[in-house]
C-alpha cells in the first residue's frame, strides 16, 4: 500500500533536472532576491537619514539616528520577518504552499512602495511610517523563507535537491549585490545633478533637499522584482507531496506532476483513510519529540547562533570599514557621497565574497553534504574572527587595512560557504511534510531572533569602550575587538549544535523524514 501511494514521489525523487526546476528556481529564487534587497537596503540608507532629519547646528559631525531609532528603523523588519517566518510557515501546512505563495509577495510589493512614503515632513513621522510598512514587510518576507524552501524540496530530485534549495537562497546574495549596485548608481546620478560642500566647509548645505528623494527610491525599487514574478507564482501548481501526503488527493498529485514533468504517471485512488495512525500525533506531542525533537533543536541552534555572527557583521559592516579608514570620515563628505562610499564597501564586499560562498555552497553541497559544508564554515568563520580580534590594533593601522577587508570577507565567504545556506536547506529537508513548513518557519525565526541580537546587541556593544568616543547617544561598549572574540565563541557554539542535524545528502524526503516508516505501520 505504501508503494503504491508514493509511487508519484518516487517519479520526483528519480526524475531527471528539467526545465521545471529551473523556473521553481527563478520564481522562488525572485522572492529571495527581493528580500535580500530590502532587508539589507536600510543599512545603506541609515546615515542619511540621520543627516537629513536629525540635523543638529553647530554640530561636530552629521547627525545620526538616536540609539532608539537607529534600533528602529534597523530592526522592526527583522520582528515582521520573525512573525511572517511563524505565521505563514504554520499556514502553508494547513492551507497548501501555493496558496500561501502569492500573499507573501503582494505583501511585498505593496510594503515596499509604502516604506519610501512619509505622512508628513517631520522625523518622528517620517520614522514612524518607516518602520510601520517596514514591519509589514519583514512580515512578507518571512513567509518567503519556509514557503520557498518547502515548494523548492518538494518539486526536487534526490540527487540534485541540496543544490536546488541552495540556489533559491543564493539569491539573496545578487539581492545584496543589486542594492548596493543601484544605490552607487542613484546616489552618483544625484550628486551628478546636485553636488554639495563636504560637511566641514557647509554643515546645512551638505546635505542637499533633493537627498530626500534618494532613501525612498532606494527602497521602492524593492517592490520591482517581486512584482514581476507574481503572475508566475500564482500558476505554480501545488506541490504533489503536500497534495498526496497531507491533502491525500492522489489523483490531483499525479495530474499535477504530470504536467509539470511532461510525463504520464499512472493514476492511483484518494486515500484519506491511509496512514491514520502514523499521522496521528501532533507538532507538540511526545511522539514528534522523540522522533525530531532533536533535529528541530539542531535547525533552531544552528540557524540563531549563526546569525548573531551574520548580522551583527553585515548591518554594521559600514560601522567597521569607517573604524579602518575603507570609508572617509563623515564630515570629510557630503551627504550623496556617503551613500555612495557604504554603498561600494557593500557591493565590493558581496562581489568578493558574499556571492561566490552562496555558489560555491549550491556547487558543493550534494557532493561533499550539509553536515561537512556546515561544520566547515563554523570552524573557518570562528578561525577568521579570531585573526581579526586578536591582533585588532594591527588591522586599524591605515596600512594594514587590505589585509584586515581580506580576512573580514573571507569570514563572509565562509559563512555563505557554510551555514547561512545550510541552515536554509536543512529544515525543508528532515521533517514529515505535514510540519515541513512549519518546522522551518520556526527555525528560521530562530534565526531572525539571533539576527536581532547580533543587530541590536551589537549596534551596542561594539562601541568604544570610552564613552567620549561611542556614537553619539550610545553608552560605552566593549569595542569592536572584544565584539569579534565573543562572534568567535557564538561561532565555536554553532559548530558543537551542528552534530544534532543529521545529513540529507541523496535520501529521498520521506526516508529523511520518517513518512515511509509511518505508512509502514498504518
Amino acid at each position: 500500500m505504501a508503494k503504491e501511494q508514493i509511487q508519484v514521489l518516487n517519479a520526483l525523487d528519480v526524475a531527471k533536472t528539467q526545465l521545471y526546476h529551473f523556473t521553481a528556481i527563478v520564481i522562488a529564487g525572485m522572492g529571495f532576491f527581493t528580500d535580500a534587497y530590502d532587508l539589507f537596503c536600510i543599512s545603506l540608507v541609515t546615515k542619511l537619514l540621520g543627516r537629513i532629519y536629525y540635523h543638529v547646528d553647530g554640530a561636530p559631525k552629521p547627525g545620526s539616528l538616536p540609539p532608539n531609532v537607529a534600533a528602529a528603523v534597523n530592526g522592526v523588519a527583522f520582528i515582521g520577518t520573525l512573525s511572517g517566518q511563524l505565521f505563514f510557515g504554520w499556514l502553508g501546512d494547513k492551507m497548501g504552499r501555493k496558496k500561501v505563495y502569492g500573499m507573501t509577495l503582494m505583501l511585498m510589493v505593496v510594503c515596499s512602495i509604502a516604506s519610501g512614503l512619509s505622512f508628513g515632513r517631520d522625523a518622528k513621522t517620517v520614522m514612524g511610517t518607516l518602520c510601520f510598512f517596514r514591519f509589514w514587510l519583514g512580515f512578507g518576507i518571512g513567509g518567503d523563507y519556509p514557503l520557498s524552501a518547502t515548494i523548492m524540496s518538494e518539486y526536487s530530485n534526490k540527487k540534485t535537491r541540496g543544490a536546488f534549495i541552495a540556489a533559491v537562497f543564493a539569491m539573496q546574495g545578487f539581492g545584496i549585490l543589486a542594492g548596493g549596485i543601484f544605490a552607487i548608481i542613484i546616489s552618483s546620478a544625484f550628486k551628478a545633478r546636485f553636488d554639495a560642500p563636504p560637511y566641514e566647509v557647509d554643515a546645512l548645505g551638505s546635505t542637499v533637499p533633493q537627498a530626500d528623494y534618494v532613501w525612498r527610491i532606494i527602497l521602492m525599487v524593492g517592490a520591482l522584482p517581486a512584482a514581476m514574478t507574481y503572475y508566475s507564482r500564482t500558476k505554480m501548481p501545488e506541490t504533489a507531496r503536500y497534495t498526496a501526503l497531507v491533502a491525500k488527493n492522489m489523483e490531483q498529485a499525479n495530474a499535477d506532476m504530470s504536467k509539470v514533468m511532461q510525463v504520464e504517471i499512472q493514476a492511483e485512488p484518494r486515500m484519506e483513510e491511509q496512514a491514520q495512525n502514523g499521522q496521528s500525533y501532533g507538532l507538540f506531542s511526545k511522539k514528534f519529540l522523540s522522533r525530531h525533537g532533536l533535529h528541530l533543536l539542531g535547525t533552531t541552534s544552528t540557524w540563531f547562533l549563526l546569525d548573531i555572527a551574520f548580522y551583527s557583521q553585515n548591518l554594521f559592516q559600514k560601522d567597521i570599514f569607517s573604524a579602518i579608514g575603507w570609508i572617509p570620515h563623515a564630515q570629510t563628505m557630503n551627504a550623496l557621497e556617503e551613500v555612495y562610499f557604504i554603498a561600494r564597501a557593500q557591493t565590493l564586499i558581496a562581489i568578493c565574497s558574499t556571492v561566490p560562498g552562496y555558489w560555491f555552497t549550491v556547487a558543493f553541497i550534494d557532493r561533499m553534504g550539509r553536515f561537512t559544508i556546515q561544520l566547515m564554515g563554523f570552524f573557518f568563520m570562528t578561525v577568521f574572527m579570531f585573526a581579526l580580534a586578536i591582533p585588532y590594533e594591527h588591522w586599524t593601522l591605515r596600512e594594514n587595512r587590505i589585509g584586515f577587508v581580506v580576512l573580514y570577507s573571507l569570514t563572509f565567504f565562509f559563512a555563505n560557504f557554510g551555514p547561512n545556506a545550510t541552515t536554509f536547506v536543512v529544515p525543508a529537508e528532515i521533517f514529515p511534510a505535514r510540519f515541513r513548513s512549519t518546522c522551518h518557519g520556526i527555525s528560521s525565526a530562530c534565526g531572525k531572533l539571533g539576527a536581532m541580537v547580533g543587530a541590536f546587541g551589537f549596534l551596542y556593544l561594539a562601541q568604544n569602550k570610552d564613552k567620549s568616543k561611542a556614537d553619539a547617544g550610545y553608552p560605552a561598549g566593549i569595542g569592536v575587538r572584544n565584539s569579534l572574540l565573543v562572534l568567535g565563541v557564538v561561532n565555536i557554539l554553532g559548530f558543537l549544535f551542528t552534530f544534532l542535524v543529521p545529513e540529507a545528502k541523496g535520501k529521498s524526503l520521506e526516508e529523511m523524514s520518517g513518512e515511509n516508516e509511518e505508512e509502514a505501520e498504518a
